[in-house]
């Protein structure tokens, strides 16, 4: 089947996803707003955040159906995180997509300081805070990782150092949680066409041995994380746990 759409990834995941309910932090653009999207026309009820009240303005301003809860949260303040999941009334999955990159400016230790604790330490906090909602549901955690997780970015080391804090908090995690009955996955995208690549895709120099590199000589799209986080957050991924899956075209291959 031609998958062309977030609704006809969906489609078939909604006997499962119908009436849960999936927290997407920083899932107002990106790759999280089309993991939002995705678990939106699945059928559960989604809180999605961002960063500020702008952001989750103009994410409501562009979601036709109305229907997913923007909401703000700063993943840097352990009571703010705790609070805000406190006011959830239900939880089954959470997909932890909220970060940052600050490309030619990380080797500044302020800055590096930022980065990291926004995308490593803001995902442990979730985590945490989410951990006995998720338990009481038998429910999942999905973390955003990076191709950046297994190479080095000298433009961007507090990123990826981030990322590879991803990939083995996930993988602690899930030993950890597992006697709770949380399971606790990551996907790993490569080169994806969002706002936090554009200055890559638009340019020649950089985007021309990216391309090269993968085999299936194209630039990702955030939509083809959608049936991965769906099938990780499925009665089908029952038994997987402290993966973490690369959606790279091939890049880590050549």
């Amino acid at each position: 089947m031609s998958i062309s759409s977030s609704a006809d990834t969906a489609d078939w995941a909604r006997g499962w996803m119908k009436g849960r309910t999936v927290l997407v932090t920083g899932g107002t653009g990106g790759i999280g707003g089309a993991i939002t999207e995705c678990f939106r026309d699945a059928g559960a009820t989604v809180h999605a955040t961002g960063a500020t009240e702008a952001e989750c303005a103009q994410a409501r301003s562009n979601d036709a159906s109305r229907s997913i809860r923007y909401e703000v949260l700063d993943v840097r303040s352990n009571d703010a995180t705790r609070a805000f999941i406190g006011t959830l009334e239900d939880l089954d999955v959470v997909v932890n997509c909220a970060g940052i990159i600050r490309r030619g400016q990380e080797r500044d230790p302020q800055v590096f300081d930022t980065v990291v604790d926004i995308n490593l330490n803001g995902t442990m906090r979730v985590c945490e805070a989410s951990l006995d909602r998720l338990a009481e549901k038998g429910g999942c955690i999905i973390n955003i990782a990076s191709m950046l997780s297994f190479f080095g970015g000298g433009l961007v080391p507090g990123y990826s150092a981030s990322k590879g804090g991803i990939a083995q908090l996930t993988k602690s995690l899930a030993i950890a949680y597992a006697p709770r009955g949380v399971r606790v996955n990551a996907i790993a995208p490569g080169w994806i066409a969002t706002p936090l690549t554009r200055a890559l895709q638009d340019d020649p120099a950089r985007a021309g041995p990216i391309l090269a590199r993968t085999p299936m000589a194209r630039w990702g799209t955030p939509e083809d994380l959608q049936g991965l986080a769906l099938f990780l957050a499925s009665p089908h991924a029952g038994f997987i746990t402290g993966t973490i899956i690369p959606v790279d075209g091939g890049y880590a291959i050549s």
